[in-house]
Protein backbone atom coordinates (compact mmCIF):
# COMPACT_ATOMS: atom_id res chain seq x y z
CA UNK A 1 0.00 0.00 0.00
CA UNK A 2 1.51 3.31 -1.05
CA UNK A 3 1.71 6.40 1.18
CA UNK A 4 -1.43 7.98 -0.30
CA UNK A 5 -3.63 4.95 0.34
CA UNK A 6 -2.14 4.36 3.80
CA UNK A 7 -3.04 7.96 4.62
CA UNK A 8 -6.59 7.45 3.30
CA UNK A 9 -7.06 4.21 5.25
CA UNK A 10 -5.92 5.92 8.45
CA UNK A 11 -8.67 8.56 8.30
CA UNK A 12 -11.40 6.64 6.51
CA UNK A 13 -14.76 7.28 8.16
CA UNK A 14 -13.48 10.27 10.15
CA UNK A 15 -13.02 13.99 9.55
CA UNK A 16 -9.44 14.64 8.41
CA UNK A 17 -7.52 16.55 11.10
CA UNK A 18 -6.27 19.04 8.51
CA UNK A 19 -9.76 20.06 7.35
CA UNK A 20 -10.31 23.24 9.37
CA UNK A 21 -6.76 24.52 8.98
CA UNK A 22 -6.82 23.89 5.25
CA UNK A 23 -10.28 25.41 4.84
CA UNK A 24 -9.40 28.60 6.71
CA UNK A 25 -6.11 29.02 4.86
CA UNK A 26 -7.83 28.53 1.50
CA UNK A 27 -10.44 31.17 2.37
CA UNK A 28 -7.74 33.60 3.52
CA UNK A 29 -5.68 32.99 0.38
CA UNK A 30 -8.70 33.58 -1.84
CA UNK A 31 -9.55 36.83 -0.05
CA UNK A 32 -5.94 37.98 -0.38
CA UNK A 33 -5.98 37.05 -4.08
CA UNK A 34 -8.83 39.44 -4.86
CA UNK A 35 -6.73 41.45 -7.33
CA UNK A 36 -5.67 38.32 -9.20
CA UNK A 37 -9.26 37.06 -9.27
CA UNK A 38 -10.69 40.28 -10.68
CA UNK A 39 -7.93 40.61 -13.26
CA UNK A 40 -8.66 37.06 -14.45
CA UNK A 41 -12.40 37.80 -14.41
CA UNK A 42 -11.95 40.88 -16.60
CA UNK A 43 -9.74 38.92 -19.00
CA UNK A 44 -12.48 36.32 -19.44
CA UNK A 45 -14.82 38.94 -20.93
CA UNK A 46 -18.52 39.59 -20.45
CA UNK A 47 -19.68 35.98 -19.92
CA UNK A 48 -17.03 34.05 -18.02
CA UNK A 49 -17.80 30.60 -16.64
CA UNK A 50 -18.91 31.34 -13.10
CA UNK A 51 -18.24 27.85 -11.65
CA UNK A 52 -14.66 28.74 -10.71
CA UNK A 53 -11.92 31.11 -11.80
CA UNK A 54 -9.01 30.70 -9.39
CA UNK A 55 -10.43 28.25 -6.82
CA UNK A 56 -8.38 25.29 -8.07
CA UNK A 57 -5.20 27.39 -8.02
CA UNK A 58 -5.92 28.50 -4.47
CA UNK A 59 -6.57 24.95 -3.28
CA UNK A 60 -3.44 23.61 -4.95
CA UNK A 61 -1.24 26.44 -3.64
CA UNK A 62 -2.52 26.12 -0.09
CA UNK A 63 -2.24 22.34 -0.04
CA UNK A 64 1.35 22.62 -1.24
CA UNK A 65 2.06 25.13 1.54
CA UNK A 66 0.34 22.93 4.14
CA UNK A 67 2.17 19.83 2.94
CA UNK A 68 5.52 21.62 3.20
CA UNK A 69 4.81 21.95 6.93
CA UNK A 70 3.68 18.34 7.35
CA UNK A 71 5.32 15.87 5.00
CA UNK A 72 2.97 13.14 6.17
CA UNK A 73 0.25 14.70 4.01
CA UNK A 74 0.07 13.15 0.55
CA UNK A 75 0.47 14.94 -2.74
CA UNK A 76 -3.11 15.19 -3.99
CA UNK A 77 -2.65 16.96 -7.29
CA UNK A 78 -1.18 15.32 -10.36
CA UNK A 79 -0.73 16.59 -13.92
CA UNK A 80 -4.51 16.75 -14.36
CA UNK A 81 -4.98 18.96 -11.32
CA UNK A 82 -8.18 18.82 -9.27
CA UNK A 83 -9.89 16.30 -11.57
CA UNK A 84 -7.15 13.74 -10.90
CA UNK A 85 -7.22 14.46 -7.20
CA UNK A 86 -10.98 13.79 -7.02
CA UNK A 87 -10.57 10.51 -8.91
CA UNK A 88 -7.89 9.38 -6.45
CA UNK A 89 -10.00 10.24 -3.39
CA UNK A 90 -13.35 9.03 -4.67
CA UNK A 91 -13.46 6.08 -2.27
CA UNK A 92 -12.78 8.10 0.83
CA UNK A 93 -14.51 10.61 3.06
CA UNK A 94 -11.82 13.16 2.23
CA UNK A 95 -13.45 13.62 -1.18
CA UNK A 96 -16.55 15.02 0.52
CA UNK A 97 -14.34 17.30 2.62
CA UNK A 98 -12.46 18.65 -0.40
CA UNK A 99 -15.68 19.15 -2.37
CA UNK A 100 -17.19 20.99 0.60
CA UNK A 101 -14.19 23.31 0.78
CA UNK A 102 -14.25 23.80 -2.97
CA UNK A 103 -17.93 24.83 -2.92
CA UNK A 104 -17.30 27.25 -0.06
CA UNK A 105 -14.46 28.84 -2.01
CA UNK A 106 -16.62 29.10 -5.14
CA UNK A 107 -19.25 30.91 -3.05
CA UNK A 108 -16.61 33.33 -1.74
CA UNK A 109 -15.35 33.86 -5.29
CA UNK A 110 -18.85 34.65 -6.56
CA UNK A 111 -19.37 37.08 -3.65
CA UNK A 112 -16.17 38.96 -4.53
CA UNK A 113 -17.20 39.20 -8.19
CA UNK A 114 -20.75 40.30 -7.31
CA UNK A 115 -19.36 43.05 -5.07
CA UNK A 116 -17.06 44.15 -7.90
CA UNK A 117 -20.00 44.23 -10.33
CA UNK A 118 -22.09 46.32 -7.92
CA UNK A 119 -19.27 48.82 -7.44
CA UNK A 120 -18.68 48.95 -11.20
CA UNK A 121 -22.37 49.64 -11.84
CA UNK A 122 -22.35 52.42 -9.23
CA UNK A 123 -19.31 54.05 -10.88
CA UNK A 124 -20.94 53.80 -14.32
CA UNK A 125 -24.15 55.39 -13.02
CA UNK A 126 -22.17 58.17 -11.33
CA UNK A 127 -20.18 58.90 -14.49
CA UNK A 128 -23.41 58.91 -16.52
CA UNK A 129 -24.98 61.43 -14.16
CA UNK A 130 -21.92 63.68 -14.45
CA UNK A 131 -22.00 63.47 -18.25
CA UNK A 132 -25.71 64.24 -18.28
CA UNK A 133 -25.05 67.28 -16.10
CA UNK A 134 -22.41 68.51 -18.52
CA UNK A 135 -24.75 67.97 -21.44
CA UNK A 136 -27.34 70.08 -19.63
CA UNK A 137 -24.76 72.90 -19.69
CA UNK A 138 -24.93 73.83 -16.04
CA UNK A 139 -22.51 76.56 -15.00
CA UNK A 140 -21.89 77.37 -11.35
CA UNK A 141 -22.30 81.05 -10.49
CA UNK A 142 -18.80 82.67 -10.33
CA UNK A 143 -20.02 85.07 -7.63
CA UNK A 144 -21.50 82.76 -4.99
CA UNK A 145 -19.91 79.49 -6.16
CA UNK A 146 -23.01 77.64 -4.98
CA UNK A 147 -25.88 77.87 -7.45
CA UNK A 148 -26.34 77.09 -11.13
CA UNK A 149 -26.72 80.10 -13.38
CA UNK A 150 -29.97 80.70 -15.25
CA UNK A 151 -28.92 81.43 -18.82
CA UNK A 152 -31.32 82.44 -21.58
CA UNK A 153 -31.40 84.72 -24.62
CA UNK A 154 -32.18 87.82 -22.55
CA UNK A 155 -30.23 87.59 -19.30
CA UNK A 156 -27.96 85.62 -17.01
CA UNK A 157 -29.05 85.43 -13.40
CA UNK A 158 -28.49 83.66 -10.10
CA UNK A 159 -30.61 83.51 -6.96
CA UNK A 160 -27.68 85.12 -5.12
CA UNK A 161 -28.56 88.41 -6.86
CA UNK A 162 -26.41 88.29 -10.00
CA UNK A 163 -28.23 89.72 -13.03
CA UNK A 164 -26.63 90.57 -16.38
CA UNK A 165 -28.66 91.76 -19.36
CA UNK A 166 -27.51 89.81 -22.42
CA UNK A 167 -30.30 90.67 -24.87
CA UNK A 168 -29.06 90.60 -28.51
CA UNK A 169 -25.63 89.41 -27.39
CA UNK A 170 -26.20 85.69 -28.10
CA UNK A 171 -24.62 84.47 -24.89
CA UNK A 172 -25.16 80.73 -24.75
CA UNK A 173 -23.86 78.48 -21.97
CA UNK A 174 -20.97 77.42 -24.21
CA UNK A 175 -20.07 81.03 -24.98
CA UNK A 176 -20.18 81.98 -21.30
CA UNK A 177 -18.08 78.99 -20.32
CA UNK A 178 -15.52 79.91 -22.96
CA UNK A 179 -15.40 83.53 -21.76
CA UNK A 180 -14.93 82.50 -18.13
CA UNK A 181 -12.21 79.98 -18.96
CA UNK A 182 -10.44 82.46 -21.25
CA UNK A 183 -10.30 85.22 -18.61
CA UNK A 184 -9.19 82.88 -15.85
CA UNK A 185 -6.46 81.42 -18.07
CA UNK A 186 -5.34 84.88 -19.11
CA UNK A 187 -4.90 85.86 -15.48
CA UNK A 188 -3.24 82.61 -14.46
CA UNK A 189 -0.60 83.01 -17.16
CA UNK A 190 0.98 85.77 -15.07
CA UNK A 191 -0.35 85.31 -11.55
CA UNK A 192 -0.77 82.18 -9.39
CA UNK A 193 -3.38 83.73 -7.09
CA UNK A 194 -7.10 83.16 -7.44
CA UNK A 195 -9.05 85.98 -9.07
CA UNK A 196 -12.52 87.03 -7.94
CA UNK A 197 -15.63 87.86 -9.92
CA UNK A 198 -17.90 90.80 -9.29
CA UNK A 199 -20.61 92.89 -10.94
CA UNK A 200 -19.95 96.53 -11.81
CA UNK A 201 -21.95 99.03 -13.88
CA UNK A 202 -20.55 100.32 -17.18
CA UNK A 203 -20.94 103.86 -18.58
CA UNK A 204 -24.66 103.45 -19.26
CA UNK A 205 -25.26 101.86 -15.84
CA UNK A 206 -25.79 98.35 -17.26
CA UNK A 207 -24.10 95.71 -15.09
CA UNK A 208 -21.02 93.90 -16.31
CA UNK A 209 -19.43 90.75 -15.00
CA UNK A 210 -15.87 91.58 -13.99
CA UNK A 211 -12.85 89.53 -13.01
CA UNK A 212 -10.08 91.04 -10.87
CA UNK A 213 -7.12 90.20 -8.69
CA UNK A 214 -6.00 92.37 -5.77
CA UNK A 215 -2.51 90.85 -5.82
CA UNK A 216 -1.48 91.60 -9.41
CA UNK A 217 -4.10 94.31 -10.12
CA UNK A 218 -5.54 92.29 -12.98
CA UNK A 219 -8.92 93.64 -14.13
CA UNK A 220 -11.02 92.59 -17.09
CA UNK A 221 -14.63 92.57 -18.29
CA UNK A 222 -16.01 89.06 -18.86
CA UNK A 223 -19.26 90.27 -20.40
Amino acid sequence: MDALHRHRALYKGTTPPWKETYRKRCVDRLQNSRTRLLERYRQLGESPQRSSIIVQEVMEEEWTALRSEDRRLPSLWGPEGMAEMFSVTKEYDELAVLEEIQQELVSHEVSIIDEYERNLLFEQQYISSVVEGMEDSYIICPICHMNNLNINSHFISCICGLYINTKKRHISPDVLRSLLESRVSEHMDDCPHNPVFSVAPDSDCSPNLMISCSVCDYLSIVL
